[in-house]
């Protein structure tokens, strides 16, 4: 299943190409998007480490069927890439995101999880969508719980900002539909 560009009321998430590397290599390397984000993401960020993730972890997942990745575009300027987001057919990380601070605060992400859960639960067919986060990510963890994802396991996780407590949050197709009807 390729990834398909999916609109919503505000926004445009379009598949992610590699020409996106460009401003994600400008927008993303900032202590505020990238201090609770998994270890394996390079700090300090390395000039042309966008390029080798969009090229070689991203659309590489495209081409083997175990990821959708998205660039989040507002719909008052859709040559702006404001975020990324993702779903991955990977055990207990199936959801990633990131939006740079100026457009936080608006339930913009909200509104592309929404989106892509969709897309995850009614076209691909899956059962259960599962989305690990460190425990002091305060805004994410309010976004799970506001979209009736609930918590499921902690653990100890290496984040860039170093080893935090973390959760593991879910919700299956049965209850995202169901809370999709209400």
């Amino acid at each position: 299943m390729t990834t398909p560009e999916i609109i919503t009321s505000r926004l445009i998430l379009r598949p992610l190409c590699s020409e996106d590397a460009i401003q994600i290599q400008r927008k993303f390397p900032r202590w505020e998007i990238v201090r609770y984000l998994i270890a394996s993401v390079p700090w300090p960020f390395p000039d042309g480490a966008a390029q080798h993730y969009v090229d070689n972890v991203a659309l590489e997942a495209s081409r083997n069927g175990k990821g959708w990745f998205w660039s989040l575009r507002h719909k008052d300027n859709d040559q702006e890439l404001i975020g990324v987001i993702s779903l991955m057919d990977l055990p207990d990380n199936n959801r990633g995101f990131w939006l740079v601070p100026e457009f936080q605060g608006q339930g913009l992400m909200s509104e592309a999880c929404e989106a892509v859960n969709h897309f995850w639960f009614e076209t691909l067919g899956k059962e259960v969508l599962r989305a690990p986060k460190a425990a002091v990510n305060d805004r994410s963890r309010q976004l799970s719980s506001r979209s009736g994802m609930r918590l499921v396991r902690t653990e100890k996780a290496q984040y860039v900002s170093g080893e935090l407590d973390s959760e593991l949050w879910e919700i299956t197709r049965e209850e995202w539909r169901r809370l999709a009807r209400e």
